[in-house]
């Protein structure tokens, strides 16, 4: 048994009000040190609710509540330090010239990557900054990411309610499941860049 898997058994011998807390913290953190598998936790509430210790609508709510409370944390506080601040350090997990890249993707569509934040596992955090770098505005930014997290957390607290009472069963197919969407998204995006590329190139090419 793995470390995950032994504080989520220990999460699970928890009283109920305690479990709710740690789940919607879990989900908090999650976007904050993007390391900790916050899909991995939200399923296992999920398996909570199909052995009858936590209700559907309780876990669904602290574990969006949590998901959003992240994001905006974050979105906070590149609103605050802004992008110089970022730039002029060049840190290892953000460099300068990612900033730059990102922030023309961010002109041109802000707010759509703010709703689809939750669907890119590997940059949720990264779109929450660069959010507040780019000045978009609170309050559609907290509508769009609540969306977000409540669609996203509503699919994986369903899939994991309907795969089972089994956990280790669950985790594996969760574990499967993330896998091949991250992969599919790796190459959607690689097919997205090339197209890119070939019509920048064509239009050099024209005279």
């Amino acid at each position: 048994m793995n470390h995950l898997d032994q504080f989520l058994h220990w999460i699970g011998d928890l009283p109920e009000g305690m479990i709710y807390a740690l789940l919607g913290f879990c989900a908090f953190l999650e976007n904050l040190f993007p390391p900790i598998p916050g899909d991995t936790i939200t399923a296992f509430g999920a398996f909570l609710v199909g052995s009858g210790k936590l209700g559907f609508a309780g876990v669904y709510a602290v574990t969006t509540i949590g998901s959003l409370a992240g994001f905006l944390a974050l979105f906070q506080a590149g609103s605050y330090f802004g992008r110089h601040f970022f730039i002029e350090r060049d840190f290892w997990f953000l460099k300068a010239c990612d900033i730059i890249r990102a922030e023309i993707w961010f002109h041109r569509y802000g707010y759509g990557l703010i709703l689809m934040n939750r669907f890119f596992p590997g940059i949720r955090s990264a779109i929450a900054l660069f959010g507040g770098f780019s000045r978009l505005r609170l309050p559609v930014v907290a509508l769009l990411s609540m969306v977000s997290a409540a669609v996203w957390n509503l699919i994986w607290i369903s899939m994991g309610y309907a795969l089972g009472s089994n956990w280790d069963h669950v985790r594996e197919s969760i574990d499967r499941i993330l896998y091949r969407y991250n992969v599919g998204l790796v190459i959607l995006f690689a097919l997205a860049c090339g197209f890119l590329l070939v019509v920048r190139y064509r239009r050099r090419r024209r005279p």
